[in-house]
């Protein structure tokens, strides 16, 4: 995949992130990205709208490429997220077998990749993506930086 088709999925990516803050979501986007290069899911942060701890932009995105799949596992996938997956959504990024991990901002407090829980380092994790981190970072952390300051 050529490196103009990963910025315009992650600029997906962000653009989902500024829609969730708009709905006063932590500003978090993610796509999910078939082997032929089409996006098949793109979702924002919905925890509060949805009044669900799970509801995370990866997790969504996972659901929605999971039903268009068919299956809950995508092999060839790649997923394109704005922030660092927090533990639960590595796991299950793990679980659905995605390929790669393309991610905007490191999450020194919460992230479970290459910060915290390292969920893909551990001996009984069966499945770890290929991670490639900080694709779209200053844009990420500045969507973050600006609700965060936004609200104090």
């Amino acid at each position: 995949m050529t490196s103009t088709a990963k910025t315009g999925h992650m600029e997906v990516a962000l653009q989902q992130a500024r829609l969730a803050a708009g709905r006063g979501e932590v500003p978090v986007g993610a796509v999910v990205v078939s082997p032929d290069g089409r996006v098949v899911a793109a979702e924002g942060n919905r925890s509060r709208e949805l009044c669900d701890p799970t509801a995370h932009a990866e997790i969504l995105a996972l659901r929605a490429a999971c039903r268009a799949a068919g299956s809950e596992r995508l092999p060839g996938h790649d997923l394109y997220v704005t922030l660092e997956p927090c533990p639960m959504c590595a796991a299950a990024l793990s679980f659905a077998r995605i390929r790669r991990l393309y991610y905007g901002a490191s999450d020194p407090k919460g992230g479970g990749v290459e910060n915290g829980a390292r969920v893909y380092s551990h001996a009984t994790c069966h499945h770890a993506p290929d991670v490639y981190p900080g694709l779209g970072e200053d844009e990420a952390a500045m969507i973050l930086r600006s609700f965060f300051a936004e609200r104090r």
